[in-house]
């Protein structure tokens, strides 16, 4: 007996990567999978309707249940109809996953509008849209006297929570909504018995994450490989089980590790009755320390590189924004 026995779960983004090692994990606990991918490139172009398909292949010749769904996240009427597909397919709909995301690399200064936009709308405005679409379903479900466990499994990153990666600020500024999304979304769906929950890989090995520093290199030959995306598979699972009581969570996974963020904390403060001068405030801030992101860089990928100096630091970021 699995874990997901008798539960329907939409997986976005499904087709390769972290989403493809959930659908398939997902179906081997007893979920029947909507495999949502419309196969484009890493960043948006293209499509190919095989991807999902594919995946669907591999989930029936292993006894599961699962059908294939193209729509984009990005698209209104596409993030209903993935939400329609489960129902007509199974029945009904229990757990979303939202794992769908692009990327377009390049440094600030010559990130476009069209490339920001593409890459929030897929990852922020993709995850808002699914969920919608799924707690329209799962209102109307709940005020006629359905009381079923449902669960929303968001995707962010390390990179916008914790790892400050130049060259991402559009997919780290759309990975920290999706946070922050997650938290809105689980006080105001529980009333329907929706719990909504996020994780956050860190340093999974993907499409996406291949020219991150660090990641390139060779998996061992045998034992766990803690960088594989299917490391990620078994948290999901547990968030989307009925027996699970977590709501507003975001849990950071990197290989065998699962750390439960605490959001923005607050740290020192500086106070007065009335306004401050900037003399003021120059001497009183001046003597709170601060952390360095160049610190948190290095924290996050001083293992991986086995550097940490700022020198050297710089001279990688140098050679990210140069690629143009």
């Amino acid at each position: 007996m699995g874990s997901l026995d008798g539960r329907v779960a939409l997986i976005t983004g499904a087709g390769r990567g972290i989403g493809c090692e959930e659908a398939l994990f997902f179906a081997a606990e007893g979920a029947k999978v909507v495999v949502n991918d419309p196969g484009v490139e890493i960043d948006g172009s293209g499509g190919d309707t095989g991807v999902a398909a594919k995946v669907v292949e591999e989930i029936v010749a292993r006894g599961g249940q699962a059908v294939a769904n193209t729509d984009s996240v990005a698209d209104w009427e596409g993030a209903r109809r993935m939400v329609a597909t489960a129902v007509d397919a199974f029945g009904d709909l229990h757990v979303v996953v939202n794992n769908a995301a692009v990327e377009r690399n390049l440094g600030l200064a010559d990130l476009g509008e069209a490339e920001f936009d593409d890459v929030v709308a897929v990852k922020l405005k993709g995850t808002f849209a699914v969920t919608r679409w799924a707690a329209r379903h799962w209102r109307e479900r709940y005020e006629a006297g359905d009381r079923a466990d449902r669960a929303v499994i968001n995707t962010s990153s390390g990179s916008g929570l914790l790892n400050p990666l130049p060259t991402q600020a559009s997919y780290a500024s759309a990975n920290a909504g999706v946070a922050a999304l997650t938290t809105v979304a689980a006080l105001e769906l529980g009333r329907y018995g929706v719990r909504v929950n996020c994780v956050s890989p860190s340093m999974a090995r993907t499409r996406l994450t291949l020219e991150v520093p660090g990641m390139g290199g060779e998996p061992p030959a045998e034992g766990f490989d803690p960088l594989h995306p299917a490391a990620v598979a078994p948290i999901a699972a547990y968030l989307a089980s009925a027996a699970c009581p977590r709501t507003g969570q975001v849990l950071s996974v990197r290989g065998g590790t699962v750390t439960v963020n605490q959001g923005w904390t607050a740290g020192p403060a500086v106070h007065r009755d009335g306004p401050w001068t900037v003399a003021e405030l120059a001497e009183e801030l001046g003597a709170v320390p601060m952390e360095d992101p160049y610190d948190r860089l290095a924290e996050a990928l001083g293992g991986a590189l086995g550097v940490s100096g700022r020198e050297q630091l710089q001279g990688m970021i140098n050679a990210l924004l140069d690629r143009r």
